[in-house]
Order: structure tokens, then sequence, then C-alpha cells
């Protein structure tokens, strides 16, 4: 049995599931999500408060779906509820966010500013020039706006300068040793 798809997911007060034609929907405070999922290879049920998912066959195929649409099913749950969240901090001198309603400003060292449109469903704060953080309902969509503000200035391993996740770890390269006018 799958260690991940074997855990029924917890549903909390005010969060509902339902579960009909090979998609599931989740709908709670925070937003209303959609997924897809393959009714031949497991079955979802929803009974007393928590959502169980079995499989229908023993093949690596059907394991492999088993433990997915848990954690999918689960990250909806958790997203609908209390949503996701990324924080991305910003190092360099005069690198800095602004954000002006759905549109973020980065000025991270090049000629123009950076403009980027937040999506729907996703919301930003800045609470310093240097601090962006990222929430919503959808953990796939929070990961990937992150990802694409993190690529327009990925650090740099000398100085580690540019945009990285609040948890990352930066290794610097010790740079030149030794060149013109060392001695």
């Amino acid at each position: 049995m799958s260690k991940v798809g074997k855990v029924p997911v917890a549903i909390p007060d005010g969060v509902k599931v339902a579960v009909r034609d090979g998609t599931i929907v989740v709908e709670g405070p925070h937003g209303r999500l959609v997924q897809d999922y393959r009714p031949d290879r497991v079955e979802i049920t929803v009974e007393n408060g928590t959502a169980t998912v079995t499989r229908r066959g023993e093949s690596k195929e059907f394991r492999a779906f088993h433990g997915l649409y848990r954690s999918l099913l689960a990250n909806m749950v958790h997203g609908v509820s209390q949503k996701w969240e990324k924080s991305l901090l910003i190092k360099g001198l005069g690198y800095r966010a602004r954000l002006q309603g759905r549109k973020m400003t980065l000025d991270l060292g090049y000629s123009q500013p950076v403009e980027y449109e937040l999506p729907e469903g996703i919301e930003a704060e800045v609470p310093n020039p240097n601090e962006i953080i990222i929430r919503g309902a959808d953990k796939q969509q929070v990961g990937q706006v992150a990802a694409e503000i993190r690529a327009f200035r990925k650090p740099e391993p000398y100085k580690g300068k540019g945009i990285r996740y609040k948890d990352e770890i930066v290794l610097h390269k010790a740079g030149k040793l030794g060149g013109q006018g060392a001695g």
C-alpha cells in the first residue's frame, strides 16, 4: 500500500469536496479548485469529514496514481482553507520591488524596470522593497508565479545578487584568486 495514498485527507469545516464524472471540486473560504482524475485507476470517496483514495489495481501505474491523486486532493483542501504561500528575497544594491494594483515592478539592474502582471487567483504582498510574498489557493500556480519572478534575475554565485526563495541557500564561489594586481 502507498504510504502517501493510504492516509485519509481530513476536510476542515467550511470546505466542501465533491467527486463526480472524473472531476474533483473543492470549495472553501479562499476559492474553488477543480481537478480532473482517472476514475479507471483510483476511487475517491468522501464521508464523515474525510476523503479517502483507493486504487483499483496493483500495477505500478495504479500505485503511482494512488499517491498522486491523494496529494493533489490534500493540496487542494489546504489551499482553499488556508492558502499557499511562497516568499522571495531580493539582494543587490538598488534592487527592489513595488506593487501597484495587479502589476509588480521590479528594479533588477537592467536598463528598464521589469513589469510583471499577476495572474487571476494570485495575491502578492511587498512588506518591504526587498521581500515579495505570493499567496494563492492553487499550490502549482503559486509555485509557478514564484519561479517566473525568480527567473527575472536568478541569484549569482559570486556576490549573491538576485532574487531567491526565502529558504534557498546560494553557495558562493571564491572568484579570481591572483589576477592582475594581486600580490
